[in-house]
């Protein structure tokens, strides 16, 4: 004779306060991305599922969780997402339809992404990994996606890069260099700055689907930065790499401002509602703290900043 086991988490709680999220994380599956006329891109993504909690139940539906989580991306991985949020969207609306008493659904996930390049001046192929975000948060009034990723890169710091440049100045006029040369030579030759491992992150979240493409959310936030850094680097490269970023020196600010000008140059198309997400943050190298700037704005905004009608 069997019996029917008690739903406890169906029953009321000692105490009667709501939750904003209750769910699982660290859920590793497979994620297979379509891609036209080329083989489809597959890798190893990590999912939290959260789902919100009214006051009067003890606790969610775990396993009714992993159920659906399980479902949706067995589905993915065999019949291949076009974009990689569209996988959590679809999971976060079943997660809201399966659980009646939810009125939100949030389920994100982080993946390594790796792409092939060349190197910029040994033109040699390799490759560099890139951290990308997803995630979709779904309720009764519809579903809202966000992608993006997380690259790394290189600073210059222009405050440093002054001081070097004004002692070069000083330098070469006691070495009773013309002043016409000397500016000339300042120009044609950045002078060192102290450099920084920079990390870029930047997200795009629309009302359904972003409608943007990873490889070009990327290359923003890669060129946001002084300069791009490579996997493999031979010495020519190495060199280049170095000139480059000393041409281009930057702090975490400017390199924020420098993907809200991406930003609106690529994806003009997007809605004033869009949501964009830019982070910098810098490694220093000669002091013991990090520097970070960021802003959250919507595309509407933006647009105006950038364009100068703010």
């Amino acid at each position: 004779m069997s019996h029917q086991l008690p739903d406890v988490q169906a029953t009321s709680p000692d105490v009667t306060v709501g939750l904003s999220q209750v769910g699982v994380t660290g859920v590793e599956k497979l994620v297979k991305i379509a891609r036209e006329d080329k083989r489809p891109l597959v890798f190893t993504a990590e999912f939290e599922v959260f789902v919100d909690l009214p006051a009067w139940r003890k606790g969610a539906d775990m396993s009714r969780n992993m159920e659906v989580i399980d479902e949706i991306l067995e589905d993915a991985t065999r019949e291949e997402a076009y974009r990689v949020e569209e996988v959590c969207g679809d999971a976060a609306e079943r997660l809201l339809e399966k659980h009646d008493y939810t009125s939100k659904a949030e389920v994100s996930m982080t993946a390594e992404f790796m792409r092939r390049e060349q190197t910029p001046a040994t033109d040699r192929e390799t490759q560099h990994t890139v951290d990308i975000v997803a995630a979709a948060t779904a309720t009764d009034e519809g579903t809202r996606e966000e992608i993006g990723a997380e690259v790394t890169g290189m600073t210059v710091c222009p405050c440093s890069q002054g001081m070097s440049a004004a002692r070069a100045k000083e330098t070469l006029e006691n070495l009773e260099v013309d002043e016409e040369t000397i500016t000339e030579f300042l120009e044609e030759v950045p002078q060192p700055g102290h450099s920084q491992r920079g990390h870029a992150t930047l997200t795009v979240e629309a009302a359904g689907d972003p409608d943007v493409d990873l490889n070009d959310v990327i290359d923003i936030a890669r060129d946001a930065m002084s300069a791009r850094i490579y996997n493999l680097a031979k010495r020519p490269d190495e060199d280049h790499m170095t000139f480059a970023a000393h041409s281009d020196a930057k702090f975490v600010e400017d390199c924020v401002r420098s993907m809200a000008e991406g930003v609106v140059d690529e994806f003009d198309h997007l809605a004033d509602d869009a949501v964009i997400t830019m982070k910098q943050s810098n490694d220093e190298s000669i002091h013991q703290h990090n520097a970070h700037a960021e802003r959250v704005v919507e595309m509407g905004r933006l647009r105006e900043e950038v364009n100068g009608e703010s």
